[in-house]
């Protein structure tokens, strides 16, 4: 899908067959992602003054934030990373550590844009992979030997003849499996360079004496389709245009770039807890002029921040939103409340998605040739007892759902590799009050179980 046709409407319904619920949330990083289409296409007077309107999520863990974000950044093919804002207020934490959450989004969008060339150049890599493999496999005659053999002129086309089937065979993979010798590339121990604490500029000098040690070489042994993978990534590298990468990554990073800021609650005034912790107003400060727009320097060049998204997210329980410092505030005017999810939402989240716990976990079994079926009322126990665990003890929102089908489905996983005749399981209601109904009654068990 282009990013034209990514319309809001359109996006709402991609993230739907992942994330149950929470339309407002949806709708708000959808307009939020088609309005940098928008920007991008603007008139040239207005693409620098149109800036984000970053997201604030409020609510529960577990309710579908991070994957919100996860998913759209996945739809837009844009670089994403997730930071917890209260990893800042870590004692020995220094200003400039935020700087690094824009440098992984840049090393991000850098392997992203590595891997998209890699793969369009990847053809020719493998025709280049399996001429080596043939020279391996039958080399060609060098100069001398020609002259050696010149009354012999059938030998060098012999030598060609057998070089064109092997050809044909490296192309059918009808030699996958012969075992050859390959000259390969032995990693060198890596440098260790410690920057002085408040310097900057140090980012690129590990890289830079590491590639001025001399790479050594080794011969080992492997299968034909073990050599094509490792020489067709080797090719692959060498055919990409790594200044073209580092510059479409630095774009790409600037403009469809997303940041992900978890716990921003806990960087809040209103969160009080003791300890030696770092000041919170203090760690606000130091992340403002990233959200608002600054120059951050990275192995790869510099990064302007003023058109990356920041999406921040936070179940503000015991802080509120305006506990933030005002100007932080102002740079999320885009505030969504997430709902809670019921035992409804636990019924669709556990069949409907995509990637539904139901269906992963059938999938596991399937690999041992293992089919499993769940009831309707099956579904309905398990999401009334990830309910009613959620209430009678930490709400961890669709998390629960995790712990509830791996107590559940335990003792299948571990003896299935052993029977030799069940290869079918129903679970039905009385199977899950059976297994995890009666724990989840009781509260001092199910907090050890659940």
């Amino acid at each position: 899908m282009t990013h034209q046709n990514l319309t809001p409407i359109r996006i709402v319904e991609e993230l739907d067959k992942y994330i149950i619920g929470q339309y407002e949330a949806k709708k708000a990083v959808a307009i939020a992602l088609r309005n940098r289409w928008r920007r991008m296409n603007a008139q040239d007077e207005f693409k620098k003054e149109i800036i984000p309107n970053n997201i604030l999520m409020i609510g529960a863990t577990g309710v579908g934030k991070t994957e919100i974000a996860r998913r759209l950044a996945q739809l837009a093919q844009a670089p994403f990373i997730k930071v917890e804002a209260s990893k800042f207020t870590e004692v020995g934490y220094v200003g400039r550590d935020v700087e690094s959450m824009v440098r992984d989004l840049v090393e991000q969008a850098v392997n992203l844009v590595k891997t998209e060339q890699k793969e369009a150049v990847k053809v020719k890599a493998i025709e280049i992979a399996n001429e080596m493999i043939l020279d391996i496999l039958i080399p060609p005659l060098s100069v001398s030997d020609t002259h050696t053999l010149s009354e012999k002129p059938s030998d060098s086309e012999l030598n060609e003849r057998t070089r064109e089937k092997f050809r044909e065979k490296l192309k059918n993979k009808e030699l996958e499996d012969r075992k050859i010798q390959v000259e390969v590339v032995v990693p060198s121990s890596q440098v260790q360079v410690v920057s002085p604490m408040g310097m900057e500029g140090f980012d690129g000098l590990q890289d830079m004496i590491s590639g001025m040690i001399p790479k050594k070489k080794k011969q080992r042994k492997m299968t034909v389709a073990e050599a094509r993978e490792y020489l067709s990534e080797e090719e692959a590298q060498k055919l990409i245009d790594m200044d073209n990468v580092t510059r479409e990554a630095i774009e790409r990073a600037a403009n469809t770039g997303i940041i992900f800021i978890d716990e921003i609650d806990k960087i809040a005034a209103g969160n009080h807890k003791s300890g030696p912790d770092v000041s919170r107003e203090g760690v606000q400060r130091d992340l403002l002029p990233i959200v608002e727009g600054s120059a951050v320097n990275t192995k790869y060049g510099t990064i302007k921040t003023d058109h990356i998204l920041f999406v921040a997210a936070g179940a503000f329980h015991i802080s509120k939103p305006s506990d933030l410092i005002p100007e932080l505030q102002g740079r999320f005017p885009i505030r969504v409340e997430l709902n809670a999810l019921t035992k409804e939402d636990f019924v669709k989240i556990l069949s409907l998605p995509r990637n539904a716990l139901i269906k992963q976990y059938q999938a596991l079994l399937q690999s041992e040739n293992v089919s499993v079926e769940f009831t309707e009322d099956a579904v309905e126990e398990i999401a009334e007892v990830a309910f009613l665990v959620n209430q009678q003890l930490e709400n961890i929102g669709a998390r629960r759902l995790h712990t509830i089908m791996s107590s559940l489905l335990n003792d299948i996983l571990f003896e299935v590799p052993d029977m030799n005749k069940q290869n079918h399981f129903l679970i039905d209601s009385e199977f899950v009050k059976e297994k995890v109904g009666r724990l989840a009654a009781k509260k001092e068990i199910s907090h050890y179980i659940l």
